[in-house]
């Protein structure tokens, strides 16, 4: 018997892929990949050396040599797929958003408590090492009290209506795809906000294309986001504290570096460290240690992910931005 955990790739889209790529090259056992096109999933396993391919996504979660399910499906899809895979008795990694709001979310972690599975959100910044370091500083109180934080996530993205990023009826726009990032690490470093102030900028195609919230958190921190999918930008963030503040290089929710400097402009401490591929295997040994251990993660714990669906819901209630269906 094998005694690696089997990841199941479940859609085949450019994320999977990229995933996928991470999950080989740290030594992670791909045991299988499910599409609803059987030629789909028969060339990504192919382009991967992945032993088995499904063409349903039932087949692929009731595939026994399959533990874990990393779902990378649109955004509409995350529910009915995390629900697909838990009821099938497999752990699930979701691609972020978590859900499309949290009605959904709230279903998914239910459910996996229910079947006493892991379930986690792929917000995969959250793992890198740069990112457990400056959690690690800021509980630390080297940089006094945290005031506030400022981050952007800005991108010049297709503009073609067909694209998904276009379409509401997908879950497109800044906010889900982009704005997710910024959001998750406020409400990582200071928790889930008291109070939204959200304003956007609406699209031909009737998504956000620019989203931008001010948010207060316990004890009176603020932070600020600004996310756009049409304009290209630094993507840079920063942590605002009274003894010092951290500088984030670009691009800050990927591998990189920072740099702690005090109210004087003087460089206190440099962090770099160099990551293999793209830094998504992060998320994959923190889900795979989860699974052995049965435990939820500290980093971030499903009810976390089901706070910020809400927070992404109070969001969309302020620009009235609402999806199809829901």
């Amino acid at each position: 018997m094998n005694t690696k955990l089997g990841w199941g790739i479940l859609a085949t889209g450019w994320i999977a892929e990229l995933f996928t790529q991470d999950l080989i090259l740290a030594g992670l056992r791909v045991a299988a990949v499910g599409s609803r096109s059987p030629g789909r999933a028969k060339d990504f396993a192919e382009q991967f050396g992945i032993p088995s391919f499904h063409g349903s996504y039932e087949a692929l979660v009731a595939d026994p040599d399959v533990d874990i399910i990393y779902v990378a499906t649109p955004h509409p899809n995350h529910v009915e797929a995390a629900l697909l895979a838990l009821n099938a008795g497999k752990h699930v990694l979701v691609e972020k958003p978590f859900t499309l709001n949290s009605r959904e979310a709230r279903r998914v972690v239910e459910r996996a408590a229910e079947k006493n599975l892991v379930v986690l959100e792929a917000m995969w910044t959250r793992f890198l090492p740069h990112m457990l370091k400056i959690r690690e500083i800021v509980e630390s109180g080297a940089i006094g009290e945290v005031l506030s934080i400022s981050a952007e996530h800005r991108q010049f993205l297709p503009s073609d209506p067909k694209h998904r990023l276009n379409r509401l009826e997908l879950g497109g726009g800044a906010l889900l795809d982009l704005g997710i990032y910024p959001i998750s690490f406020a409400c990582d470093l200071l928790g889930i906000p008291n109070s939204i102030h959200a304003s956007a900028r609406f699209s031909g195609t009737g998504v956000d294309a620019e989203i931008a919230t001010v948010m207060r958190h316990q004890g009176g921190a603020i932070s600020t986001t600004v996310s756009a999918l049409d304009c290209a930008g630094p993507n840079v963030a920063v942590v605002y504290g009274t003894k010092a503040r951290i500088e984030i290089a670009s691009v800050w929710y990927m591998p990189t570096s920072f740099k702690i400097v005090d109210q004087n402009g003087v460089v206190l401490e440099e962090f770099a460290e160099e990551v293999s591929g793209r830094g998504m295997q992060f998320q994959a040994f923190e889900m795979e240690g989860l699974v052995r251990t049965g435990n939820n993660s500290s980093i971030l714990a499903p009810e976390q992910s089901l706070a910020i669906m809400e927070v992404l819901d109070s969001v969309r209630k302020q620009i009235g931005l609402a999806y199809p269906g829901e």
